[in-house]
């Protein structure tokens, strides 16, 4: 039997409200919620049966959701459109699963529920449809829109006077071969919305192959910067250098406090802590399998030292 409770995380996932806790950042706590959130994701996908699920892109923005939900995002459980809160869009909805999974440990979702992914009248869809009752606020799935809402959003909150919400855009790296993302970050810059964050899951594939041979975007960073965006790039599975870059400041020109948004790229794996989902194309989206999910829980279980060795695509061990 696997062991599917957060009771591993320790405290409970704490929920920001009117009057946020205070506490210093906690990596091995998000490091743990990061784990937890893997086994999740793997249980839907199982739970998905022949329907399969995008497992793949899920795995690799797992650290970046677990530092925005535990320590990051302004939300309150108990009211979930309370006005100052923080707006989280998912541009890459595929990612569904993990999504899910940080909702389930924030609050928002009842573990139970996870096993309905993908079921009929179920809740969860493959792509995040609205219900802020679940603390999902945007619908999603169409990539390269996920952008142009977060600009929209964040010139909402700017033009109504709020200077305390801010607006976090998860985009895939393939989503940046749409023309759609470019317009929205050269409006952003020329609006100048400091309360936008866009973070790129850069794991370097997409649902044809590795992107650079797909469409080579080259140098992400230098070209966010081109369009006037701060931008830091980090090792996206280090969630204590997730969360400076998502916390501290953004330095403008000359070092100063800039009116630019802020972009974040996160160099990530594809499928990352399932050995052989990692870097493989077919887990875009594919079946997991019985075999498979107890391989890939094995993993989650085990010091990654010991992990047993990985599974090839038909479900057997391989030495």
């Amino acid at each position: 039997m696997h062991d599917m409770t957060a009771a591993r995380i320790g405290d409970p996932v704490r929920a920001w409200g009117p009057e946020p806790e205070t506490r210093g950042f906690d990596a091995a706590r998000c490091r743990a919620a990061a784990r937890q959130m893997r086994r999740y994701t793997l249980q839907m996908s199982l739970a998905a049966g022949p329907n399969g699920a995008h497992a793949g892109g899920a795995l690799s923005m797992v650290e970046i959701l677990s530092v925005l939900y535990l320590d990051v995002l302004r939300y309150d459980v108990k009211n979930p459109l309370w006005e100052q809160r923080d707006r989280f869009i998912l541009s890459k909805g595929h990612g569904a699963p993990s999504f899910y999974a940080a909702l389930c440990l924030a609050g928002f979702i009842d573990e139970k529920e996870l096993g309905t992914f993908k079921a009929n009248e179920t809740r969860l869809y493959g792509h995040p449809a609205m219900n802020p009752s679940l603390g999902i606020e945007f619908s999603s799935g169409s990539l390269g829109q996920g952008l142009s809402l977060g600009v929209g959003t964040a010139l909402a909150l700017k033009i109504r006077g709020n200077d305390v919400s801010r607006v976090f855009v998860l985009l895939g790296d393939g989503e940046c071969n749409e023309g759609s993302v470019w317009e929205a970050a050269m409006s952003a810059a020329h609006f100048g919305l400091p309360n936008l964050v866009a973070i790129v899951d850069r794991n370097g594939m997409q649902y044809d192959g590795f992107t650079a041979p797909v469409m080579d975007t080259g140098d992400l960073a230098a070209k966010w910067r081109s369009f006037g965006w701060m931008v830091r790039e980090v090792d996206g599975h280090d969630v204590s250098a997730l969360h400076e870059a998502l916390t501290s400041s953004p330095a403008g020109p000359g070092g100063s406090a800039g009116a630019a948004p802020l972009a974040i790229i996160a160099r990530t794996i594809r499928g990352k802590g399932v050995s052989f989902m990692e870097n493989a194309r077919v887990w875009h989206h594919s079946r997991l399998t019985q075999a498979m999910f107890d391989q890939a829980m094995a993993e989650q279980d085990a010091p990654a030292e010991t992990a047993p060795a990985p599974l090839d695509p038909g479900g057997s061990k391989r030495p």
